[in-house]
């Protein structure tokens, strides 16, 4: 086993391991039981953890730089496929086998009919994420963002008998691939410009040179095709629908990694290959304007939400939104506290969305209206959904509160910190007004109007799981404690929090990537390494945000009897949210449009700006 699992090695077996467990499971799944299709998929998964562990420990502050087929780098061949892996890929790749344990383990009672074929899927999902950050070479990239999205459209339309779950399926599917292919020709014009694709070729072939447009406008349609993927604002609006009909725990990996990783790939880009390209006002900017932008669609089409998995669906838009802002810093602070936020914000949203399955299984709903005051008992559960409210809004120690505190201290902005702060309260705060309202029956019941141009799904939804349990069976709620218990492990062990500033010193030095990839050796990172534990104003706002989540709970409630207060604000704001919804009509051809109103809009802020 030492003798496979080398240093070099580790890269390669994350993204190999995957696909030979879904292989066994498709050759040999129909004469399993479930319980022995289970136990082989969840081992997969754990191993993968397990060598994602050991790849977290020898990237301590270094590389890990393996060569596909035994190639070795020479002076202008570019023959080979590279697998570079810093701490920040190897964690994210940790993290991605972690959500997938959970998923799978969650899966053991949620499915009562599904064949191995969904443990198959998954096993491919997990591989295609990995590969996509372990990668060094960006037409590689582009295959495991295929593989990864062919696994996904086919886990979110896995009810294929429901016209819904078809129907987001193929708009996922559609709109991810247009991003995908125009990713590709991004691709094949940096090719054609520099005849390199790997992204230390690349960093050597374009630094020093003029930022000419043929370069700038690959630069666009890759990003383009990333930002897709991240579900960014105007890019976002397949993710809800996907969302609404993918299972809960498929759900876990959409938003916890599979978005996130949009992020981590426009990151991966610019710092690694483009940083000398792209003037850093130009980047700043149009990170800047779409972060804004996508924290606050994220947010308020968040609190007009009534379809619970909806409504956590643009709560990971509006923190993909926050995430961007650490990037539109363009420091090491701003990538630890992404970094940070990211993990932290998967391993909360992974657990409200389990918590969604085990009520959907249940009450075969998942409209927030009709669920008002039916699950009063199961408190314990309400209690555990409060609980990732408050984590959500960025309540101290958990990690989405230190990611947070890091986001607004790389911003160094009152107006970025008071956005931050709106944000994490807006859509944490409705999370505990579906919580109150589910679980605890506070309040008044919520009137049944609706918004013009909403999209009310969630009342008489087909489960998972046939007959209801009674109780939340015992791998449910392992599942869900785990998550909850890592997003606060995350901002309370000092070591976990230490950690992510030397990570990201090293995420941000182009050089020694590109010198350790091709052969060389790299200098320590010239920036220097940013502090990244609690600051006492990060645990004060910290508390604030989560107060202020409480508030706008409690507003939502009682909005019936608040007149001056909450109501004829909201009548006010009616044609403004009305319009909002309308924008989000389901339909392919609306979605495409926008996407190339995007582009044109990035194009833009980066090449005219």
């Amino acid at each position: 086993m030492s003798a496979i699992l080398t240093p070099q090695s580790l890269p390669a077996v994350l993204i190999v391991l995957p696909v030979g467990g879904a292989c066994v499971l498709l050759a040999i799944g129909r004469w399993l039981p479930r319980v022995a299709i289970d136990s082989i998929a969840t081992a997969v998964a754990l191993i993968g953890v397990f060598v994602a562990g050991v790849l977290v420990h020898v990237t301590a502050g270094d590389r890990v730089v393996t060569w596909s087929g035994g190639w070795q780098p020479r002076p202008g061949l570019t023959v080979g496929i590279v697998l570079v892996s810093d701490r920040a890929a190897a964690a994210l790749a940790l993290l991605i086998a972690a959500l997938t344990v959970c998923a799978l383990l969650f899966g053991w009672r949620y499915f009562d009919d599904v064949q191995a074929h969904y443990h198959a899927l998954m096993l491919l999902f997990l591989s295609g994420m990995t590969g996509f950050v372990l990668t060094g070479d960006l037409f590689d990239m582009f295959v495991f963002f295929e593989l990864m999205g062919a696994a996904a459209y086919a886990l979110a339309a896995l009810k294929i008998e429901e016209p819904e779950s078809v129907q987001g399926g193929l708009t996922f599917a559609v709109i991810n691939s247009l991003g995908g292919y125009l990713a590709l020709v991004g691709t094949g014009l940096l090719y054609a410009r520099t005849g390199q694709l790997g992204l230390p070729q690349l960093s050597v072939a374009l630094a020093g040179q003029p930022a000419d447009i043929l370069v700038r406008a690959a630069f666009v349609l890759i990003v383009t095709g990333w930002l897709v993927k991240a579900a960014a604002v105007p890019f976002h609006f397949w993710l809800a629908d996907a969302h609404a009909v993918a299972p809960s725990p498929v759900c876990v990996l959409f938003s916890g990694t599979m978005a996130p990783l949009g992020v981590y790939a426009v990151a991966r880009l610019y710092w690694t290959a483009f940083r000398s390209v792209v003037p850093e006002t130009a980047i700043h900017r149009t990170l800047l304007v779409i972060a804004v932008a996508t924290a606050v669609v994220g947010a308020s089409m968040c609190v007009t939400q009534r379809h619970i998995k909806r409504m956590l669906a643009y709560s990971t838009i509006a923190h993909i939104g926050l995430f961007l802002l650490g990037l539109a810093a363009l420091n090491a602070l701003g990538l630890a506290g992404s970094g940070v936020y990211l993990a932290g914000h998967a391993a909360i949203k992974g657990a409200l969305f389990l918590l969604a399955g085990a009520l959907l299984n249940r009450y075969r709903s998942l409209d927030e209206v009709s669920l008002y005051g039916q699950a009063c008992d199961r408190r314990l559960n309400g209690a555990l959904f409060v609980l990732g409210g408050l984590a959500l809004a960025g309540l101290p120690p958990f990690g989405t509160g230190l990611g947070k505190s890091l986001v607004e201290n790389a911003g160094g902005q009152a107006w970025l910190t008071a956005l931050v702060i709106a944000v994490s309260a807006v859509t944490g705060g409705t999370v505990l007004r579906v919580a109150l309202r589910v679980y605890f029956r506070i309040g008044p019941p919520p009137p049944e109007r609706q918004t013009a141009g909403e999209v009310v799904t969630g009342r008489d939804e087909q489960p998972d799981e046939r007959p209801p349990t009674k109780y939340t069976p015992l791998p449910i709620l392992a599942a869900i404690a785990l998550l909850l218990a890592g997003g606060l492990a995350l901002g309370s062990v000092p070591g976990l929090a230490r950690a992510s500033g030397p990570a990201a010193a090293l995420f941000a030095d182009p050089g020694g990537y590109t010198a350790q990839a091709l052969g060389a050796a790299a200098a320590p990172p010239a920036g220097g390494v940013p502090e990244t534990t609690w600051e006492p104003t990060g645990l004060i706002l910290g508390f604030v945000s989560a107060g202020a989540a409480c508030v706008v709970a409690f507003l939502a409630l009682y909005a019936s009897r608040l007149p001056w207060l909450v109501r004829r604000p909201s009548t006010a704001m009616g044609p403004v949210v009305a319009a909002l919804h309308r924008l989000h009509s389901g339909h392919i051809g609306d979605y495409t449009a926008w996407l190339a109103f995007g582009s044109a809009v990035l194009a833009g802020l980066l090449i005219l700006g």
